[in-house]
């Protein structure tokens, strides 16, 4: 009986066991532009190209099941006009259990999107091929970097603190 009482007692100090789980990936909004078209066809391809990307979530579930959306808009403009705009909100269903305050966000800010982001750049690669236009094949990203520099900004302005994942216009 006592023993009993000291297993149960240990089960209850032990920490809940961490689990990460993908359930789904899914477009959750997807669209392609060419304002410029056919004309900017026959320019020579030379243009600025601008990528932000966003990541946010939300809990669906008390189960711990948790959306993520990694939104990527890539711009490309030759001169003034927009050759083409891509945007792109990846999504995905995670189980994420065992974590809490700060590990938790960072799983979200960086887990979740590391997953999403190979997914995201093939779908906007080829509506950029299926446009008319060269590949556009998005250098990787280190979120886990985004989210450390997101978390040090907060730090330094507590009034105004940064999301996490939240990058902007990045020239290329």
């Amino acid at each position: 009986m006592a023993d009993e009482e000291a297993q149960a007692a240990g089960a209850a100090q032990e920490p809940a066991q961490q689990q990460f789980v993908m359930q789904r990936i899914y477009n959750k909004d997807l669209s392609f532009e060419s304002p410029a078209s056919p004309g900017i066809f026959r320019k020579q391809w030379q243009p600025k190209v601008n990528v932000d990307l966003n990541t946010k979530s939300n809990v669906i579930d008390e189960n711990g099941n948790y959306e993520v959306v990694l939104t990527i808009t890539v711009t490309a403009k030759m001169d003034d006009e927009t050759a083409f705009l891509v945007e792109i909100q990846q999504a995905g269903i995670f189980l994420i259990t065992g974590f809490d305050g700060e590990n938790l966000r960072r799983v979200l800010a960086t887990a979740a999107p590391n997953i999403l982001f190979p997914y995201a750049r093939e779908n906007i690669d080829s509506l950029c091929v299926k446009g008319g236009f060269p590949p556009v094949m998005l250098a990787p990203v280190n979120f886990d970097g985004l989210y450390m520099q997101a978390l040090a900004r907060s730090q330094e302005q507590p009034q105004a603190p940064a999301a996490a994942g939240d990058v902007s216009s990045t020239e290329h």
